[in-house]
This record gives C-alpha cells, sequence and structure tokens, in this order.
C-alpha cells in the first residue's frame, strides 16, 4: 500500500468516528444556516479537535461561506477540509536536513513508542541514502538499550550504547564522536521517558541539548516529541508541558491505526504551533511516515 491508502486505513476509526459526527450534521436538503455551523463545531468539538481550534475552524468557515455565498453542503464540507489543512501548513511540517550531521532528538513519556519510531525512522532515513548512528542514552529504563539495539539491527544503523545507569550525557557524547568518524549524515538519541513533573529527568534533558550544541554547534537539531495519538486530549496537555523545558520543533504521531481520536492532531498543531513531521499508521518498519496534510484531510473527511 502507499502511503495514503495506509493513511486511509489507519484513520478508519478516526475516520467512522469523525463521519458519524459530521453526517448528523450534513443531512440531504439542508439549509446551511447558523444553525448547521453550530452543530459542527460541536461535532468537531467531539472529534478530539479541542474546544479552542474547533471555534477558529467554525469562525473562518462561517467568513468564507459569507464571503463566497456558499449555499451547498459539499462546498461547506470542501471548505472545512481546505480549513483543516491550512491550520495544518500553518508551520513548515518537513524534516530539516540542512546539515550533516544533523541531530534528531527524540523525546517523550514512557509507552508512547519512542524506541519503535527511532527505528522506523532511522529505516527511512536509511532507505533515502542517508548514514544514520543512534544513541541509546536511555540508560534509566531496564532493557531500553536492549530494545533499540533490536531498532538499529532491522534498520541496519550503527548503534552506540553503554551499561544501564551510565550517564545519558555521556552516551550521547560517544556517539557524536563516532558519527564524526564514521561521516554520518544524522545522528538520533534516544532518551529517557519523562513526566514533565520528574525534574531530574527534565535536568538530565537539558544536559544532553548542552553536549550535543557544545560538540556540534553548527549542526541543527530537531527534537521531536512522540505522542500516542489514543491519548486524545491528554497529548496537548503533554505538549504543553514539555514544551516549558525543551524547544520541540516537531511531532511524531503514533499508533495513529488504533484510536478513533486521530483529529486531536489539529489541535496539537494549532494550540502549540508545533508541526506533526511523523505519523505511525502500523507496526511494520516501514510503517513511519512524514506527514502529508493533504493525504491527511482527504482520510479524514
Amino acid at each position: 500500500m502507499g502511503f495514503f491508502e495506509k493513511l486511509k486505513s489507519g484513520l478508519s476509526k478516526t475516520k467512522t468516528s469523525f463521519d458519524e459526527k459530521i453526517n448528523q450534521v450534513f443531512t440531504p436538503f439542508r439549509k446551511v444556516d447558523e444553525e448547521l455551523l453550530e452543530e459542527l463545531e460541536e461535532a468537531l468539538i467531539m472529534s478530539d479537535i479541542g474546544v479552542d481550534t474547533s471555534v477558529k475552524i467554525v469562525s473562518n468557515l462561517r467568513n468564507r461561506i459569507k464571503k463566497e455565498n456558499i449555499t451547498e453542503e459539499e462546498k461547506v464540507k470542501e471548505a472545512l477540509r481546505d480549513e483543516m489543512k491550512q491550520i495544518l501548513d500553518r508551520i513548515d511540517h518537513s524534516l530539516d536536513l540542512t546539515t550533516k550531521p544533523t541531530v534528531i532528538l527524540i523525546v517523550g513519556v514512557n509507552g508512547v513508542g519512542k524506541t519503535t519510531s527511532i527505528g522506523k525512522i532511522a529505516n527511512r532515513l536509511k532507505q533515502n541514502g542517508k548514514k544514520v548512528v543512534i544513541a541509546a542514552a536511555d540508560t534509566f529504563r531496564a532493557a531500553a538499550v536492549e530494545q533499540v539495539e533490536i531498532w538499529a539491527n532491522r534498520a541496519g544503523c550503527k548503534l552506540v550504547k553503554r551499561q544501564e545507569g551510565t550517564d545519558p550525557a555521556s552516551v550521547v557524547f560517544d556517539a557524536i564522536q563516532e558519527t564524526k568518524k564514521e561521516e554520518a549524515d544524522v545522528l538520533i538519541c534516544d532518551t529517557a521517558g519523562r513526566l514533565h513533573n520528574k525534574k531530574y529527568l527534565m535536568d538530565e534533558l537539558i544536559k544532553i541539548k548542552k553536549v550535543i550544541d557544545r560538540e556540534l554547534p553548527d549542526s541543527h537539531k530537531e527534537v521531536l516529541m512522540v505522542l500516542d495519538a489514543t491519548t486524545g486530549q491528554n497529548a496537548i496537555m503533554q505538549v504543553k508541558a514539555f514544551k516549558e523545558t525543551v524547544d520541540i520543533n516537531g511531532i511524531i504521531l503514533t499508533k495513529l491505526d488504533g484510536t478513533a481520536k486521530g483529529g486531536v492532531v489539529l489541535g496539537i498543531v494549532d494550540e502549540n504551533d508545533i508541526p506533526v513531521k511523523f505519523v505511525g499508521v502500523g507496526e511494520q518498519i516501514d510503517d513511519m511516515q512524514e506527514f502529508n496534510s493533504e493525504d491527511f484531510v482527504k482520510a479524514l473527511i
């Protein structure tokens, strides 16, 4: 399957939930009026997009209907797709690999799919001809190093690892030296799963960033936060909490194929001004794809 087919298949639960709510609003021969817009706003809120973002979408839609004199329901749907796409495209969601090496720092709480995301992104980059080194810097969680090693082997990428309990920043330092020696294109750093209220873990993250900034001052840094799509509105709160400590510039959304809450993508982007850069739509190593807003909106409505 191509990405659009995978996305459409992966979003089937979200789409079914979305369609049920939206189709209740768009009944045959219904007049395009304020009542329809109010019901549409409620349907969007119930689809995990979030209150603020739903209100914004419908407000823009209302202005557009008046300006373009839209009277047909299908045209309203088209305008709705376009308003959603504009939110998703407000910030560039492409992966920036302009420097050699580029550093990708992966952050997020435990259980969201950080390790599998690292393996899948590493595999994707390698398929595109990039030389990748992975730093197993989650030295707190038992078996974390072994898990990332399995994925590094699957992707055919070099792994830098140390014993459990080793200072994570020192693992990243060693990985940077290996990246320089190998003349690799990308260094991907795993980090310990953190909750924003675990100060010592957040301090470790700041320490890792300082090492990267000192050793690779001219390299572009992609700080990507992994979020589990099944958590819905909680995902938006996680981003807000992490943003206070680390400068996140992209989201990796996992488990999109297992949830009816895929609408949360719009809320995440709109409320945090952070783009979704990757989406996971399955368990296989090639099921992590760069985010495409047009495909996403088409698959949704």
